[in-house]
């Protein structure tokens, strides 16, 4: 590991300070990401910002439904009443993620701000568009390792299956993520020119041609908390997690589903996916095709094969354009019973 300075901080306005002073300081949260980073050598920090001693880990009720902030515990906020009560979606999406160690010392804002685990991006040996700026030319490459995407041609039994580009084809590996783009929440965002509100579905972004930007925040911007509006899903909402094993590995498929019904009718519904693309992929086509419409296993099919449309397999994850659909009408079948 190389040797940074380290700075602690206990105001936002002091932590925006230090890391808009000079290049290559990062917030320091919970570290459960960031650390193992830094030790595999992907980030080469010159400062780490200690933020643990900001203000921000309230989860309160709201006249528009409740505001976590962003120094919440993943496992407070798994637990606390009003969002078992009513979000049990993210409380359930939670409970799925990591290991209950992890969860008690991960925050919210961490976990929005977690890197992809592909192999190749930890391997700073290996060729890796995300690690830095894509460059061209045989000479060209990047300070921790070459430019390139391996998983295509390589193993990627866990990647993209939609909204990859010949740049990239890595998944956003969060849970609690998947819930919050289903749930329609707003990331709170404080930074050097003022405070600002991006919807939550805006907030991460897709490769495309800069695949090392996971996200539209701007340098020295911190997450400050996140807004989830009041909803009718409380009685019919189910995070289904397809994984190895039961628990500490990511999804190689998750299914989040929020619904409100009326006898066996659907009125309003919410669905979106994870370990299916670089960002929470959210499923308005299908939502839009079920609204007001019976919960039987054939409408369920036919929304999820409608999700599938543009969606490509490289390979060793041909298997999820069978799982992904699959999980859906799983999880849309559990939510509609659920009561």
């Amino acid at each position: 590991m190389n040797p940074f300075q380290f700075t602690r901080v206990s105001t936002p306005k002091a932590a925006i300070a230090a890391v808009t002073k000079e290049s290559g300081t990062y917030f320091l949260a919970g570290g459960t990401n960031l650390i193992d980073l830094v030790k595999r050598e992907v980030i080469i920090p010159e400062r780490l910002v200690d933020i643990n001693k900001l203000p921000l880990a309230t989860i309160e009720k709201t006249a528009t439904g409740i505001r976590i902030g962003a120094m919440a515990k993943n496992s407070a906020v798994a637990d606390h009443e009003l969002v078992k009560k009513h979000f049990p979606l993210l409380s359930m999406a939670l409970n799925a993620g990591a290991s209950a160690q992890l969860r008690n010392m991960a925050t919210v804002g961490g976990n929005m701000m977690q890197r992809t685990r592909c192999s190749y991006f930890y391997d700073t040996s290996m060729p890796c568009n995300k690690r830095g700026p894509v460059q061209s030319g045989p000479d060209k490459g990047q300070p921790n390792g070459p430019t390139g995407c391996r998983a295509i041609g390589g193993s990627n039994r866990m990647h993209a299956i939609f909204g990859a580009s010949g740049k990239c084809i890595a998944v956003h590996p969060s849970d609690m993520c998947i819930a919050l783009a289903a749930l329609d929440a707003t990331v709170n965002i404080s930074g050097p020119k003022g405070d600002r509100s991006v919807p939550f579905s805006e907030f991460h972004r897709l490769p495309g041609d800069m695949p090392q930007k996971d996200n539209t925040l701007a340098p020295g911007e911190l997450i400050m908390s996140v807004d989830v509006p009041t909803n009718a899903f409380s009685e019919h909402s189910y995070y289904l997690k397809v994984r190895d094993r039961a628990s500490y590995a990511f999804a190689l498929v998750s299914v989040g589903v929020g619904i409100s019904m009326k006898g066996k009718t659907i009125q309003d519904i919410r669905l979106a996916m994870g370990g299916v693309a670089h960002k929470p992929w959210r499923l308005k086509e299908a939502e839009q095709f079920l609204k007001g419409k019976e919960a039987t296993e054939a409408n369920f099919k036919q929304a999820a094969k409608l999700t599938m449309t543009g969606a490509k397999g490289y390979g060793e994850n041909d298997f999820k354009l069978t799982l992904a659909p699959n999980s859906i009408v799983e999880a849309l079948q559990v939510a509609t019973k659920t009561a």
